[in-house]
């Protein structure tokens, strides 16, 4: 601005910033929104409501602190292994289940079964370790058998995964309530509605952001973690340095509805796999963690891999030492009857910490699913098997889109269930295991493809050959002996969604070869042809045709007329407009369609087809003058048009729609306009 001086003639020019600017200049041509941008621009509801959005997910975060928001290792422990380590809350108890069907003499079987389960657990842990390094960049199931395997396959594993993460969410969250009404048995009509709050809650912290959602979750994972180490260790010492008692204890009598069958243990030995559930979630999910990404992924899962195996194994010896048979009605769980038998006398108020502290790992296991679902579901958007907002990042850095499909479809699966974990976890665990099968069939091919490169190369073949073999079996065996429970719907969904992605696909590849327009690409060529409808020849009808002649000469006012006298009454007011206003070289005229029949979008529609037709080489503009009242219920009072003939000219190929908005605000609507 110009700022005038003291004497006569004397001027100086000063720049004034603005305070708060909305861009600042990077380089040439680059500017760079500020956060100034992301502040509300509408009145006090516009405020209050961006005022919640903030105190629920926090205030967005720029992509240069993408960096800061990645994970510790003891963040990732918490967040990814989340979902592994709470598993042993209710695996065993799975167990036990299945085998009281063959009366209580044989539920020692349990012991067996879970060494099997946990030298499972090693394999597949090994397994994992050689995929982190091979795929630095994130080695999910979907990456790793897409790349070696080929597309259908990986289609395989990404569908199996999402089903798997989604009944993750379910039966976290059930059993972790299940838990809690243990505790405070009055809520066991709530059991639902409890769930749901709980899905909210945790989808409203990861919308925050992985980094705060990690430090939130960190805390209840490794107190169960502790708690847990304390109640084994405390049992132990009471069971065998105190009470010397049996490793195999005298369980009360239940009574046998059927003879113990290689059948039956096979079924207690699928669904105790359920404690398997979550091991691939920290290959999935390498990105996520801190630099240097790989060596960090491959400590916590090795960290992992050792606490799951310790503490499946510990409460499964005190189930047994202590003879803690399952409740038929589900509640009390199986672990809190357990930490009743252990915390006794001076540690009895251990009983509800631990209850608290199992509801906690339960219910936040769950992240697990949130921190995968959403990433493998980035993968596949970006591959282009899920529609393309599954790819961008919210405002916290998290794929937003992801985290809220993910605690919908949970939602849903825990009303139609009722929120009963033993429903759900029929359903638990297949698409796991079909998963991994394929991601280490597809490590195999890759070490089969790399024999010149690395000498190591059949070791390593060797340990995921030896992986893929074991989960096809457990795999085969959890699909076999849960079928009519349930795993029928599982691999039924498999292939739906694995069709369901083909079919975007396809979509989107018949969109990219497609995706081309009549209008040449030089301006050169291109020959305007527009057509301004009108109902009255007011001002924003004029202001609209002024636009029109702005592009070009050639101009077709259109009205639909529903009567005589109004036709005669808008050819006179055009005879008058035109005589002042325009010259006699210009092409702009009125062209009046009479309507017998009292229709004003089809004889327009029509028309615009016919000069479509005679005129195949122009570019056909439709202007619309359009009104925009002041509030929205106003809309109501208005036929809308304009809108509709927007979303009918929409699927109209080679048609331009430009619209010419007057805003009224407060001002009183003086004349009715036919496409306000």
């Amino acid at each position: 601005e110009e700022v005038q001086g003291s004497k006569l003639g004397n001027k100086r020019v000063r720049i004034v910033r603005e305070n708060n600017p909305a861009f600042q200049h990077i380089t040439r041509g680059v500017l760079e929104a500020t956060p100034a941008t992301e502040q509300p621009d509408g009145g006090a509801l516009a405020h209050v409501g961006y005022g919640i959005k903030w105190a629920l997910i926090g205030h967005p975060i720029p992509s240069t602190q993408d960096a800061q928001e990645r994970l510790t290792k003891f963040k990732a422990l918490a967040v990814l292994s989340s979902d592994a380590i709470s598993s042993v809350a209710y695996a065993t108890e799975a167990i036990l289940v299945n085998l009281i069907a063959a009366g209580s003499q044989h539920l020692s079987v349990a012991f067996p079964i879970s060494l099997v389960i946990i030298a499972l657990m090693a394999i597949v842990g090994i397994s994992y370790r050689q995929t982190i390094p091979a795929y630095p960049n994130g080695g999910g199931s979907y990456i790793v058998a897409s790349s070696n395997l080929g597309m259908w396959p990986g289609l395989v594993a990404a569908a199996a995964l999402l089903i798997d993460y989604v009944l993750n969410v379910a039966v976290s969250v059930a059993a972790g309530v299940h838990n809690l009404v243990a505790l405070f048995s009055g809520l066991s009509h709530y059991v639902v509605l409890i769930d749901i709050l709980l899905v909210i809650f945790i989808t409203v912290v990861n919308l925050r952001g992985i980094r705060e959602s990690g430090t939130f979750f960190a805390i209840p994972t490794h107190f169960f973690i502790v708690t847990a180490f304390i109640m084994i260790i405390v049992g132990v010492i009471k069971a065998f340095v105190v009470g010397h008692q049996p490793l195999i204890g005298h369980f009360a009598y239940a009574q046998e509805l059927e003879p113990l069958s290689f059948f039956l243990i096979l079924r207690a030995f699928a669904t105790g796999c359920s404690a398997m559930t979550g091991v691939e979630a920290i290959s999935n999910g390498v990105p996520a963690f801190k630099k240097p990404e790989a060596r960090n992924a491959k400590i916590t899962l090795t960290w992992m891999m050792g606490i799951l195996m310790a503490l499946f194994f510990g409460i499964t010896v005190l189930t047994m030492t202590f003879h803690v048979a399952p409740n038929s009605s589900g509640s009390p769980t199986l672990i809190a009857l357990v930490a009743q038998q252990v915390f006794t006398g001076p540690l009895v108020f251990m009983y509800p910490v631990f209850l608290i502290a199992t509801l906690g790992i339960l219910t936040l296991s769950a992240e697990t699913s949130y921190s995968d679902f959403p990433r493998l579901a980035s993968l596949l958007a970006r591959d282009r098997f899920l529609p393309s907002q599954f790819a961008l990042r919210g405002e916290r850095l998290a794929f937003s889109v992801g985290i809220v499909c993910l605690a919908l479809l949970a939602i849903l699966l825990l009303v139609v269930f009722g929120g009963d974990t033993n429903k759900l976890i029929n359903l638990f665990a297949i698409g796991v295991f079909i998963s991994f099968t394929l991601s280490q069939c597809g490590m195999v091919m890759h070490w089969w493809r790399l024999r010149g490169q690395n000498r190591h190369w059949s070791y390593s073949m060797a340990i995921n050959g030896v992986g893929a073999l074991t989960t096809a079996l457990v795999a085969l065996i959890v699909s076999t002996t849960k079928f009519v429970e349930g795993a029928w719907i599982v691999l039924l969904m498999i292939p739906l969604l694995v069709f369901l992605f083909h079919g975007i696909h396809s979509h989107y590849r018949h969109f990219e070869a497609a995706k081309t327009t009549d209008i040449p690409a030089n301006p050169q060529k291109i020959r305007h042809r527009l057509i301004v409808p009108i109902s009255h020849l007011d001002r924003a009808a004029i202001q609209s045709i002024a636009y029109a002649r702005s592009i070009s000469p050639e101009v077709t006012a259109v009205h639909v007329s529903l009567n005589d006298e109004e036709s005669q009454q808008i050819q006179d007011s055009w005879n008058t407009w035109q005589h002042e206003h325009l010259s006699e070289e210009e092409a702009t005229h009125l062209l009046i369609i009479e309507s017998p029949y009292r229709a004003l979008l089809n004889p327009l529609l029509a028309y615009i087809d016919t000069l479509q037709k005679r005129h195949p080489g122009d570019t056909i503009t439709v202007i619309l003058p359009e009104f925009v009242v002041a509030h929205w219920w106003e809309y109501f009072l208005h036929n809308q048009v304009a809108l509709r003939l927007k979303a009918r000219l929409f699927f109209r190929p080679g048609i331009v729609v430009a619209n010419v908005p007057q805003h009224l605000m407060d001002r009183p609507l003086k004349k009715k306009a036919l496409y306000g």
